[in-house]
Formats: structure tokens, sequence, C-alpha cells
């Protein structure tokens, strides 16, 4: 699995910290899936190809399965991408 954008439901604090909820990835039968982001480990901001952006370690689940997923939040463009799993 490449780079992969997906739709997330996220909080944004009142001091503009922005966290995910909940994200939506479809699967190889192009069916959409939700897995719900339990805890996130770390974030860290990154220049990407000079646009700003925060990448979150996220442990969740789908299906009653766990994930551990990198997901990148990209600031110019407002959007999500999968970065990868990692479990």
């Amino acid at each position: 699995m490449g780079i992969q954008r997906v739709d997330v439901i996220s909080l944004c604090s009142a001091s503009g910290e922005i966290r995910p909820l909940r994200l939506r990835i479809e699967n190889e039968s192009h069916q959409l899936q939700r897995v719900d982001i339990e805890e996130i480990l770390s974030t860290k901001q990154i220049p990407y190809v000079g646009a700003e952006a925060t990448v979150f370690l996220c442990r969740g689940r789908m299906e009653q399965r766990p994930w551990l997923f990198e997901l990148k939040y990209t600031i110019r463009t407002h959007s999500w991408c999968l970065l990868r799993r990692i479990w």
C-alpha cells in the first residue's frame, strides 16, 4: 500500500491544535471502511516540499482489529493522507 488520500474527522482546539479522531479508507473492493483512532502516539512537524505538514503516529481499530499507522495533514491544502500502516 502506498500513500493514499483519506477522509478524516478531526478536532481543532481553541489554541489551533488539530487532532484526528476517525478516518475512512477504501479497501481492495472499493468499499469505505472506518478506522477509529484510539491514541495519538506522537506528532511531528515536517517541511514537505515547501509545504508545512504534521505527521501523526496513531493507534486505532478497524473492525475490532488493531492498526498502527501514520497520517499526514498538509496545512496549505487541508488534506489528509495515510502514509503507511505499520501493523
